[in-house]
C-alpha cells in the first residue's frame, strides 16, 4: 500500500508553475457545477448531494489518484445505478452503498485489480472515447438549444426529443449562444492555445445576456452551503442486502474512472496513470463523499476532457477544480447563477471536437478488419447503450478475433521420417506402416475437434508418431480430445507413441487419461521412430 501513496514529486511541477492549473480548474469548475447539481438531483438526493461530491471526492481523488488529469465527481452513468437503490433503500441506503463500494475499491487497489485495465485492447479505448465524445455532444442538445427537461432512457432519445421540441418553438438565443462559444474555443485554442478561451468566451456570454436580457436559460440558484453529515449505519440485516449494489457501483466505478484515465492519457502527451493508485483515490473518495451527504463518485471523462484540453500539467488542476467548487458555492453562488446553461454547453461541445483523435481512429482502422470491427462495435454500442456493456461487448470481440487467429497457428502435419540409413526395402517397409505428425501452436478447446478430424483420417499405418515438442500450449479440451484420438487409433490396431512432451503437458494428459498404453511416451524423435521401426520389422 506504501507504494500507491502520494509522494513530494505528484507536486513538484505544480510548485514551480501553478499558472496553467490554476487557471484549468477554473474552467473545469464551471463546467463540474451545472453537472454536478444535475447528477444530484437526478440520482433522488438532491442537487446539494452532488456538490458535496464534486468537492469532498474531487479533492480527495486528486490528491491521491493515480491519474494527474483526473477529475472526479458524479456521472451521468453511476446515476442510473443509483436511481433503483434511492427507490428501494431510500438515502441512506445510496450513501451506505457508497461508503461499501469505497471499501470495496480499497481493497481492489491492494490487490492489484487496477493492472487488469491494461488489457483492454487499444481499438476498445478509441471506440470507447470517441463514443463518450457524442455522447457528450448528445448530451448538450437540449442545454443547447435551450430546452428544459426531457424524459428519455437514452442520450440520444432526449437528444431527439429537444430537437423537436426547439422544432415546434424556435428561438435562437441559445442556440447561437452554444455555437458562438464552441467556435470561440476552437478557432482561439488552434491558432492561440496558451489563451483562457474557455472562461473569456462563458464570461463574455454571461455579459451579453445580461446586457441583452436574453430569454435563455441560467444555472439558477444554487446550495447556500454543503450539507450536514447525514449518514446513519444501517443494522447488518439490512447491510446484507446493500453488499449487491454496493459491489455494483465499486464495479462501475472502479471500469469508469480507469477507462478515463486512460483516454486522459491518449489526450496528453507521455503520460502514464497508474491504475492501482487511482483505484485507491476513487476508494478514499467515495468513503468520504458518503460521510458528508454525497452521492458515489468516479472519474468523469467530460470533465477530465476539458481538463486536458484546457491546458493543465499536474494535479493541481483537479484539486484546484474543487476548491473553486466550495468556494463558489460560500461566496460567488449569486455570480455563477447567472451563467447561461448553453455558453457551458458549448464548452463541452468544443471538448468533445477535441477528444476525438482522428489520426488514431484512422490508423487503428486501417491496421485490420477485425480492429476496425472491434471499434466500431465499441462506439455503436457506447452511444446507443451504456460504456459498461459497450467495454464488455468490445473486449468480448476482441477475444473472439484473438482467438480465432491463435487457432490458426495451430497445424498438425505429416513429417517425413528419418531414413536415410535404411535399405530401400526397409524405407518402403516404414513408409507404408509408419507415419509422424509435428503438433505445432496450441491446442486448446478452438482447436482441439479439428485437430481430432485430421488425426482421425490416419489410415494403413501400423504406428503413428506424435511429435509434441513444438506445442506450446494445451487445455483441458485439447488433453481430452487427444485422449479421444489415441484411444480411436489404439482400438483401430494402431499403436500411438508420443515425444518430446513437455512435463507440463504430460501431466494435463495424465489427468485425463490421454497418455498411451505402456511405454510409449519417449524424449526424443528419434528414440521413438526406432522403437517404431523396431516393432514393424518385428
Amino acid at each position: 500500500m506504501r507504494s500507491l501513496l502520494p509522494v513530494r514529486s505528484d507536486w513538484a511541477p505544480a510548485v514551480k508553475a501553478p499558472g496553467a492549473d490554476l487557471l484549468a480548474g477554473l474552467i473545469v469548475a464551471l463546467v463540474a457545477l451545472p453537472l454536478a447539481l444535475g447528477f444530484g438531483i437526478s440520482s433522488g438526493l438532491g442537487a446539494a448531494a452532488g456538490l458535496a461530491t464534486a468537492v469532498i471526492a474531487g479533492a480527495l481523488a486528486a490528491v491521491f489518484g493515480g491519474s494527474r488529469f483526473q477529475v472526479s465527481g458524479p456521472t451521468g452513468a453511476m446515476t442510473v445505478v443509483l436511481v433503483p437503490i434511492a427507490h428501494q433503500h431510500g438515502a441512506s441506503g445510496v450513501l451506505m452503498v457508497g461508503l461499501l463500494a469505497g471499501l470495496l475499491l480499497v481493497a481492489m487497489a491492494a490487490a492489484g485489480v487496477g493492472r487488469a485495465v491494461r488489457f483492454v485492447p487499444a481499438p476498445v479505448i478509441e471506440g470507447f472515447t470517441a463514443g463518450i465524445a457524442v455522447v457528450i455532444a448528445l448530451q448538450q442538445v437540449p442545454a443547447a438549444f435551450g430546452v428544459g427537461e426531457l424524459d428519455g432512457e437514452r442520450v440520444w432519445q432526449v437528444a431527439v426529443a429537444a430537437v423537436r421540441a426547439f422544432a415546434a418553438h424556435p428561438v435562437a438565443a441559445a442556440p447561437v449562444t452554444a455555437v458562438v462559444v464552441a467556435a470561440v474555443i476552437l478557432l482561439g485554442g488552434r491558432y492561440l492555445p496558451k489563451l483562457p478561451f474557455a472562461l473569456a468566451a462563458v464570461g463574455a456570454a454571461t455579459l451579453v445576456a445580461e446586457w441583452t436580457h436574453l430569454d435563455i436559460v441560467r444555472i439558477g440558484a444554487l446550495p447556500t452551503g454543503l450539507p450536514a453529515p447525514t449518514l446513519e449505519f444501517v443494522d447488518p440485516d439490512r447491510l446484507g442486502a446493500l453488499l449487491a449494489p454496493a459491489l455494483a457501483v465499486a464495479a462501475l466505478a472502479a471500469l469508469e474512472s480507469l477507462l478515463s484515465a486512460t483516454a486522459a492519457d491518449a489526450m496528453a502527451v507521455g503520460t502514464r496513470h497508474d491504475p492501482d493508485r487511482e483505484l485507491l483515490g476513487q476508494g478514499l473518495a467515495n468513503i468520504a463523499a458518503p460521510l458528508f451527504g454525497g452521492v458515489p463518485a468516479t472519474g468523469a471523462i467530460a470533465r477530465t476532457a476539458v481538463n486536458v484540453r484546457s491546458g493543465a500539467r499536474t494535479r493541481l488542476a483537479a484539486l484546484t477544480h474543487a476548491l473553486i467548487l466550495a468556494g463558489i458555492v460560500y461566496a460567488a453562488a449569486p455570480l455563477v447563477a447567472r451563467i447561461p446553461v448553453a455558453a457551458l454547453a458549448g464548452v463541452l461541445l468544443a471538448t468533445t471536437v477535441r477528444m476525438v483523435e482522428t489520426a488514431s481512429l484512422a490508423a487503428i482502422a486501417r491496421a485490420s478488419r477485425g480492429d476496425a470491427v472491434i471499434m466500431a462495435a465499441t462506439f455503436a454500442v457506447t452511444v446507443a447503450l451504456d460504456l459498461i456493456t459497450a467495454v464488455a461487448v468490445g473486449v468480448g470481440i476482441a477475444a473472439i478475433l484473438a482467438l480465432r487467429s491463435i487457432a490458426r497457428e495451430a497445424r498438425l502435419s505429416q513429417v517425413p521420417l528419418d531414413d536415410s540409413d535404411h535399405l530401400a526395402e526397409e524405407h518402403a517397409l516404414l513408409h507404408d506402416h509408419i507415419v509422424a505428425y509435428r503438433l505445432e501452436g496450441p491446442l486448446f478447446f478452438a482447436t482441439a475437434h479439428r485437430f481430432l478430424l485430421e488425426l482421425a483420417e490416419v489410415a494403413d499405418v501400423q504406428v503413428v508418431v506424435l511429435r509434441m515438442a513444438h506445442l506450446t500450449s494445451l487445455d483441458s479440451t485439447g488433453a481430452l480430445v487427444l485422449a479421444d484420438a489415441v484411444g480411436k487409433l489404439e482400438h483401430r490396431g494402431i499403436t500411438v507413441l508420443l515425444s518430446g512432451l513437455r512435463p507440463d503437458h504430460r501431466r494435463r494428459l495424465a489427468a485425463v487419461g490421454a497418455l498411451p498404453a505402456g511405454e510409449r511416451i519417449f524424449d526424443t524423435t528419434t528414440a521413438a521412430i526406432d522403437y517404431a521401426r523396431a516393432r514393424v520389422t518385428a
